[in-house]
């Protein structure tokens, strides 16, 4: 895709129709720059994910030269995560987050990955079942949408780039205060829009161009890899974001801007 096609940042109205009342009304979601059937994002997301799942970890570290980890380790310290405490980790995938979430648990705590792939479950037990140290954390296959868990089970719920691809935002978001015990923490780490226009320029030619030339040569997925960055032309921004975990029934929300917008992670606590 050539620099000046690419796809433009959404404006407020454009990020509004991708929140549940829109969807709901229309019939209609998007996924990336796709308008499908409110029943068929499920399969998109699916088909996806199952492409890029073998080498998802390796791309992502390469795509983002490794700095994902400094924004992921920084968001799990923002959680202020106690031994013992009991974690849900939703769209966890290859289970980065999980990981840095069980070091601070001990083996008195439970570390759950919770995500809709089993491939990408599957891709990330090589880095946490030979592990001891890993053995608090366990895998459930389950829809983020509807967390298969009962209300008040979990200290911590966090989720690291993957809420934007769901259908219903809102929901995934409620799901995971439902399951959070009166005062515990959401963390919310995702991908936002950067603020400085000059490195916005730079960084969109990236996304467009080197991202999916670097994707098709390694995994033969170029498409796969220009999808995510429009998920996330048409993600809230971190104050409209903060505004919407409010209207859930967070408190306190709080976020910490990484390298210039380019990751965001919020914070909240349930209401006691």
């Amino acid at each position: 895709m050539a620099l000046w096609k690419n796809p433009r940042w959404f404006d407020d109205r454009g990020r509004q129709e991708q929140l549940d009342d829109h969807v709901t009304a229309t019939g209609r979601a998007r996924f990336g720059l796709r308008t499908l059937q409110e029943n068929e994002k499920v399969r998109a997301v699916m088909h996806h994910f199952n492409r890029v799942a073998p080498k998802y970890d390796f791309m992502n570290t390469l795509l983002s030269f490794g700095i994902q980890y400094v924004w992921k380790r920084a968001a799990v310290r923002m959680l202020g995560i106690r031994p013992g405490e009991k974690i849900l980790d939703v769209c966890g995938g290859t289970g980065d987050l999980a990981i840095l979430a069980s070091r601070r648990t001990g083996p008195s705590g439970r570390v759950l990955i919770y995500d809709i792939n089993w491939q990408m479950l599957t891709a990330g037990r090589p880095k946490i079942d030979p592990h001891p140290a890993l053995a608090n954390i366990g895998y459930v296959q389950g829809d983020a949408e509807r967390i298969a868990f009962p209300d008040n089970s979990f200290d911590v719920a966090m989720v690291g780039f993957g809420i934007r691809n769901l259908t219903h935002l809102q929901r995934g978001f409620s799901e995971m205060h439902r399951v959070l015990k009166p005062g515990g923490r959401i963390l919310c780490l995702e991908f936002s829009r950067p603020a400085n226009p000059l490195f916005r320029t730079l960084y969109d030619f990236y996304s467009f161009n080197i991202m999916p030339l670097l994707g098709g040569l390694i995994t033969g997925a170029s498409q796969s890899y220009a999808c995510l960055p429009e998920t996330i032309r048409m993600f809230p921004l971190p104050d409209e974001l903060s505004a919407l975990l409010g209207r859930i029934g967070f408190q306190r929300v709080d976020y910490r801007v990484f390298t210039n917008g380019i990751a965001v992670a919020h914070v909240g606590v349930k209401r006691g």
